[in-house]
C-alpha cells in the first residue's frame, strides 16, 4: 500500500530492511537449500534465545501456527475455543478447520482485547481452549483467571500475530509457561520473514510433536532420514515449515529488532501526541510502553463516511477488522456481541508503517480533522 500526501509525495508501506536480509537471501539462494534446513533451525533458535524461552518451533504462517497448535491440544469436533469476534478472519478459520466451533466474545471499548470476565462467562462443558487476540500488539492478561482454566482443563493458545516485541510485567509475549503463543511474520509485521510464523510450545514433547506435525506426520528430522532409505509417518502432518529462504531474512531482521521496536513506539506516541487536539477521535489504549504496536487503529463516528473523504484525499486508511461474528462463513456461530458491533462500526485503521515521517502524521491527522469536520449530520 502506498501512501499518498498533498503534493504527490508518497511513503510506501513495506517493512523496515536493514540491508543484511539482501544478503541473507542471496547466500541462503546460493547455498540451493530452500526448503526446512539448517538457517530454518538457526532462525528458531535465534528467536528462543530473544524471547528466552526453551524452544520455538517455526512455521509457515501464523494461520498455520494457530491451526497446528489446536490440532496438537487435541481440539476437534465437539470441542469449543472462546475467541474475540474482532480479529482477522484467519483467527477463526484456524479454529473451523479443526472441526471445533469457535464461541465469540466481546472485548472491552478501550484496548480491543478480550476481558477475563468475558472469558469465564462463555464457558461451558465443551470448552477446550480459549484463544485470546492480543490486538495491535497488546498483551492480554489472564493470569487472574489462570486457576480458573487449570482447574477445567482450559488451555490458552494466544494469537500473538500482531505482538512479537511486546510484553506483559516486564515478561515478553510467549515467555509466559501458561501459555502457547503463536506468531505471524508476514510482510507487515513488526518482525518479518516475507512470509512465516511461529509457535512457542510448553514443553519439548509438544515442540517435538508440532515439528512432526508442520513435515506431514514424519517422525525422522532431516537429519536422520540423510542416512535412511525410508522414514515413518506416525500421525497427521501437513506442508507448513518454515523455508529457509524466508528464515534468513528472519534471522537478519531479529539482529536489528530493537530499532524496529523504538520506530513503532515513536511513531505512535507522535499519532498521540497529534491526534489529542481531534475532537471525536479516540485511540485505542495499547500500553505503549510495553507493546510495539502493529497498527494505529482508533474510533470515530460515521466512521464510513470518515474513511471515504481521507481516500478521497489521498490517505491510505482501512479497518481492523470487520467483526467475524456477522460474516457469511461463520452464520452458525452468530451471537449478540453489542459492544463489538459498535466497535465495528467506528473503528479506522491510519497509516501505520516504519517510513512515515512525523510531518506525513500531521498530513495524515490534518486530514482527519477535516474529514470529521465536513461530514453530515
Amino acid at each position: 500500500m502506498t501512501f499518498a500526501m498533498p503534493g504527490g509525495a508518497s511513503r510506501n508501506a513495506g517493512p523496515i530492511l536493514y540491508g543484511p536480509e539482501i544478503t541473507a537471501v542471496a547466500d541462503a539462494l546460493l547455498a540451493g537449500h530452500y526448503g526446512h534446513g539448517p538457517l530454518t533451525e538457526r532462525f528458531e533458535r535465534d528467536l528462543a534465545r530473544f524471547l528466552d524461552v526453551p524452544d520455538v518451533v517455526a512455521v509457515a504462517t501464523g494461520t498455520a501456527a494457530m491451526h497446528l497448535a489446536l490440532l496438537e491440544a487435541g481440539i476437534g469436533p465437539g470441542d469449543e475455543v472462546i475467541v474475540p469476534s474482532l480479529t482477522f478472519c484467519s483467527t477463526i478459520q484456524a479454529i473451523v478447520a479443526t472441526g471445533a466451533d469457535p464461541v465469540f466474545i466481546d472485548v472491552d471499548n478501550n484496548n480491543l482485547c478480550v476481558r477475563p470476565d468475558d472469558v469465564l462467562a462463555a464457558i461451558t462443558p465443551a470448552t477446550r481452549a480459549v484463544l485470546p487476540v492480543l490486538y495491535s500488539g497488546r498483551a492480554v492478561d489472564l493470569t487472574g483467571i489462570q486457576h480458573h482454566l487449570d482447574a477445567r482443563g482450559i488451555l490458552t493458545i494466544e494469537d500473538a500475530a500482531q505482538a512479537f516485541g511486546s510484553d506483559l510485567n516486564g515478561r515478553l509475549v510467549g515467555a509466559n509457561p501458561h501459555v502457547v503463543t503463536c506468531f505471524s511474520f508476514g510482510p507487515m509485521k513488526n518482525l518479518t520473514c516475507g512470509e512465516g510464523g511461529a509457535i512457542v510450545p510448553r514443553t519439548p514433547q509438544q515442540a517435538q510433536t508440532l515439528r512432526r506435525m508442520r513435515t506431514v506426520g514424519i517422525a525422522q528430522t532431516l537429519a536422520q532420514r540423510a542416512d535412511s532409505t525410508t522414514y515413518d509417518v506416525i500421525g497427521f502432518g501437513i506442508r507448513a515449515h518454515l523455508q529457509s529462504l524466508n528464515a534468513a531474512i528472519g534471522s537478519a531482521q531479529l539482529a536489528h529488532f530493537t530499532h524496529a521496536r523504538t520506530i513503532r513506539q515513536q511513531l505512535w506516541r507522535h499519532y498521540t501526541q497529534a491526534l489529542a487536539g481531534v475532537p471525536g477521535a479516540e485511540m485505542t489504549d495499547v500500553d505503549i510502553d510495553h507493546t510495539v504496536p502493529f497498527n494505529c487503529v482508533i474510533q470515530v463516528p460515521d466512521r464510513d463516511q470518515v474513511l471515504r473523504r481521507m481516500r478521497a484525499a489521498g490517505v491510505g486508511v482501512g479497518v481492523h477488522y470487520p467483526p467475524n461474528h456477522l460474516q457469511p462463513a461463520f452464520a452458525r456461530w452468530t451471537t449478540d456481541l453489542p459492544v463489538t458491533e459498535d466497535i465495528g462500526r467506528r473503528i479506522l485503521s491510519l497509516p501505520f508503517h516504519p517510513s512515515l515521517r512525523p510531518e506525513d502524521v500531521n498530513l495524515v491527522v490534518a486530514a482527519l480533522h477535516d474529514a470529521l469536520s465536513s461530514r453530515n449530520p
